[in-house]
């Protein structure tokens, strides 16, 4: 099959090679300066050619692919400068070179609308210029466009960098994430697209912060921005497979109505863990350096895993309101209810032994999202922010584990219950007082309440087990039922000032002052509930936890940045004062110390395309609570945790190297970098294994571990071919403490995807590769070796005008060398759309896991086991849908 596309590709790369002429050369002013960025554009006489495109780079040098013996009208255009046209039939490959002339009276002079347009850190495209209107939704526009890759999962990268905010008319879409954006904006919308790189929503702050957002605003086309219009489709499967979704969009010019829903029982979410990490809030990139709070812990609710079953009901609405000239009022609510069913068979190899399980689970996740936000500007040199949010979310989840070793079997019926509660309050303030000074203060407080409940129904060899460690358990029973009750409250409030000091252009003087205070509960009770429905509880086997900690880090800063020539500088230290007392009912440590953390940034910009950036920092980073607790509770089936009130701090040094190179006239984008962290003194787990069984407790060890990594892709266009090479390389060495012997662990992960992507007008869009992970840990005596090679094959046709087929195949060959297992399994995806040119309808017809695969296969290594895993996938799914475009 490879044999085959690699032939296909090569023939219609020498096609299309024979048939087109490349015209080349340099671009400059009447000085002979090479002038950058400059658009040139190559109109064909035969409306069915289509038309070519480019702009110059940093040297001037321009480059068209143009078909032989056709004549094209060429123009060149650049803001300042007057627009050159001429007309130009090319019978083979030439070089042109083309001098632009200043503008005499730029006032009188005629505007002329450019594909691209370059200014400083800003990139503005002209979609028109690139689409040929049979684009759906805004992720096919943005494919079109030079430098901007579109991933399967919705990220979007320009130039190699990734988008980290979307507006629209210069509003946030959804609190920020690129996802529901790209994936729903209806294509037909869509005006310009402008690319802000290092992005700050306070325009003042933008040169004084180090920022590495790059915003993507979405300007709609003047006949969208007073209307309704969206999209909306039901569809009806195999079985009893469904599927609907409604997208609906409102916009006018002080305001915006965005809202999304889907209903669906095909595996399909709408709303994955990533995107809810765009949905976290936060606080402006003024403050980065000083913040770390995640906002509750709510990632369980969105682990977006295979799954043998699933029922999802997603709704989002998004209002902006723009009251007057100097306030916006704007907020979102986002919806999710998933019940999921899941299988997996497991082989666990510890240190001594090896464990098979198998785990079926059925879950139920409630989550709801609600943020409003308010923006007040009394002027142009100072702004207010005033965000409140919400966030709860409940669990219902029902496992069943069969665990087996050598010595003895267990199960485990788990029913558990989990609910959480966020609130998120802040308030910001950000004056320029004067062209020396700019001030930024910010208030952050923020409260969670995490608390579940959970009961096994056990085996009574686990209860045997378990006696034998804490020896709370009364196994004289017909049935063995343990009852556990937790709860974890935090209460987090920050204050930052911030005074940016601008000696002049290229020196700047930045000082911090700042607190944070937390305060932090842990309740933990582990009980038996006995045959007759009385309670065994496990105090005095050293269990039940009541653990209040109180922290307060003071903390003041200071950090010199200057600019010479290519190269910027910032270097500064923080100085924190941590006091912190851990309170339990048996006892009190109170302990306060000083630590001072540089920070070195080192960013050359060769020029607009071409970077390379450097980052040092001494971190330190303290346990959460739950982790100080003194006594017993348990973590799982068969783990019993004790923490360590005696934790301090850990310390490491942690440095980043990134190079960045992108060139339009080469077709080349490069990225790559490497990280180094090594912890001076650090947190590990400490685990005595009772055969499956186990107890963990934590340490802090000098040198615990040291990790290093690289990763780099890099992609080269050549004639209407993309090729594109991907790796990564990742070493991690530890030491854990397992049966009171201390281990040294390696843990090193390679990965590399070579592949090919046709880029054809008339042709289909085909990107077919080969990928290649491996695993290789090693813990102690024990090595394990795990290789999966995996071809694809991506495809993409609009033909007869009104047809899209998309197809992806996946082709998995995993390997368990260190006991010689195989497995070989393919997934394929296919779906063909129509809709007539002019119609508001449409119909499609999916088909999920063709070949109706049972599971998919991978590895991971934790603290101290390698899991071998097996998880059992849905069956195929064939789906019609109709839908309606607004």
């Amino acid at each position: 099959m490879k044999k085959i596309l690699y032939f296909f590709i090569l023939l219609f790369s020498f096609k299309t090679f024979s048939q087109k002429a490349r015209v080349n050369g340099f671009i400059t002013d009447s000085l002979k300066n090479a002038l950058p960025y400059v658009n040139v554009i190559a109109r064909p006489m035969d409306s069915a050619i289509n038309m070519a495109f480019s702009f110059s780079d940093e040297q001037g040098r321009y480059r068209l692919e143009l078909i032989k013996n056709n004549t094209y009208t060429v123009t060149v255009s650049m803001m300042g400068f007057e627009t050159k046209s001429f007309e130009l039939t090319p019978t083979d490959n030439l070089t042109k070179n083309i001098v632009l002339f200043e503008s005499k009276n730029q006032l009188e002079e005629v505007v002329i609308e450019l594909p691209v347009i370059i200014k400083q850190d800003t990139i503005i495209y002209n979609t028109d210029k690139f689409v040929n209107g049979n684009e759906r939704k805004l992720k096919n526009v943005l494919k079109k466009l030079p430098g901007v890759e579109v991933s399967r999962e919705g990220e979007v990268t320009v130039q190699g960098k990734k988008v980290t905010k979307l507006l629209v008319d210069g509003k946030k879409f959804f609190g920020g994430g690129t996802k529901l954006g790209v994936e729903n904006i209806p294509a037909d919308a869509v005006d310009k697209v402008e690319v802000i790189d290092n992005y700050n929503e306070v325009a003042f702050l933008k040169d004084l912060t180090d920022s590495e957002d790059m915003a993507m605003n979405i300007q709609l086309k003047e006949d969208k921005k007073r209307f309704l219009f969206g999209d909306i489709e039901a569809g009806k499967g195999n079985e009893a497979y469904y599927k609907s979704s409604t997208n609906l969009f409102y916009y006018t010019p002080k305001t915006n109505v965005n809202f999304i829903g889907n209903l669906n029982n095909i595996g399909e979410k709408t709303f994955t863990f990533k995107d809810y990490l765009n949905f976290q809030g936060g606080v402006n990139a003024a403050f980065n350096e000083n913040f770390n709070w995640r906002g509750g812990d709510f990632s369980q609710f969105l682990e977006n895993k295979d799954l043998l079953g699933s029922r999802q009901r997603f709704g989002a609405i998004n209002i902006t309101k723009t009251t007057s000239d100097k306030l916006d009022v704007s907020g979102y609510a986002i919806f999710s209810h998933n019940n999921t069913l899941s299988f997996r068979e497991t082989l666990n190899e510890y240190t001594a032994f090896t464990e098979n399980k198998e785990a079926q689970g059925n879950v139920k996740d409630v989550l709801g999202i609600g943020k409003l936000n308010l923006e007040y500007a009394p002027n142009n040199n100072e702004q207010f922010y005033l965000r409140s949010q919400l966030k709860r979310s409940t669990r219902y989840d029902t496992s069943s584990v069969l665990s087996s070793t050598d010595s003895q079997v267990n199960s485990i019926l788990t029913n558990r219950s989990l609910g959480v509660w966020n609130v998120n309050q802040n308030i910001e303030w950000h004056k320029k007082q004067s062209k020396k000074h700019t001030f930024s203060a910010v208030a952050n407080y923020a409260f969670d309440n995490y608390s579940p409940n959970t009961m096994w129904n056990a085996s009574q060899s686990f209860a045997q087990t378990i006696q034998a460690m804490v020896n709370p358990v009364d196994v004289n029973q017909n049935q063995l039922r343990l009852l556990q009750i937790q709860e974890k409250k935090q209460h987090h409030l920050y204050t930052v000032f911030k005074d940016f000091w601008v000696l002049n252009r290229n020196n700047h003087i930045y000082t911090t002052l700042g607190n944070t205070h937390q305060q932090e509960k842990f309740i933990s009770n582990d009980s038996q509930i006995l045959d007759d429905s009385s309670i065994n509880n496990f105090t005095s086997g050293g269990f039940n936890n009541s653990t209040v900690l109180r922290f307060n880090d003071f903390f003041a800063g200071v950090h010199y940045k200057f600019r010479t020539g290519i190269f910027t500088f910032k270097q500064g230290v923080f100085l924190h004062n941590y006091n912190w007392r851990v309170v339990q009912s048996n006892s009190l440590v109170h302990k306060n110390k000083w630590v001072a953390l540089p920070d070195v940034f080192v960013n050359i910009e060769f020029n607009k395309s071409k970077k390379l950036k450097f980052n040092y920092n001494l971190k330190t980073n303290f346990s959460d609570v739950s982790k100080l607790a003194n006594r017993f509770y348990l973590q799982s089936y068969n783990s019993v945790f004790r923490g360590n009130e005696n934790l301090e701090n850990e310390l490491f040094h942690s440095a980043r190297l990134f190079y960045s190179r992108f060139s339009l006239y080469r077709g080349l984008m490069l990225h790559a970098s490497a990280n180094y962290t090594k912890k001076v003194r650090g947190f590990r787990s400490t685990v005595d294994f009772d055969g499956i069984n186990r107890f963990v407790s934590v340490n802090l060890f000098d040198n615990p571990d040291e990790n290093w990594g690289l990763r780099g892709s890099l992609h080269k266009k050549i004639n209407k071919i993309r090729y594109k090479v991907q790796g990564s390389y990742r070493n991690s060495t530890f030491i854990q403490q397992v049966n009171n012997s201390l281990t040294n662990n390696v843990n090193k992960n390679y990965s590399y995807t070579l592949s090919t992507e046709t880029l054809f007008d008339k042709f289909p869009r085909i990107e077919f590769g080969y990928k290649q992970s491996i695993g290789d840990y090693k813990s102690g005596a024990t090595n394990s070796k795990f290789v999966t090679n995996e071809p694809f094959v991506d495809l993409e046709y609009t033909f007869l005008n009104d047809f899209t087929l998309k197809g992806n195949y996946n082709y998995y060959d995993y390997k368990n060398k260190t006991l010689g297992q195989q497995n070989n399994y393919s997934i394929a995806n296919a779906s063909l759309f129509y809709q007539k040119e002019d119609s508001p309808w449409n119909f499609k017809i999916t088909a999920q896991n063709i070949f109706n695969e049972t599971f998919k296969q991978s590895n991971q290594f934790s603290d101290y086991l390698i899991s071998d895993t097996r998880t059992f996938i849905m069956p195929r799914v064939v789906l019609l849908s109709v839908g309606y475009k607004l």
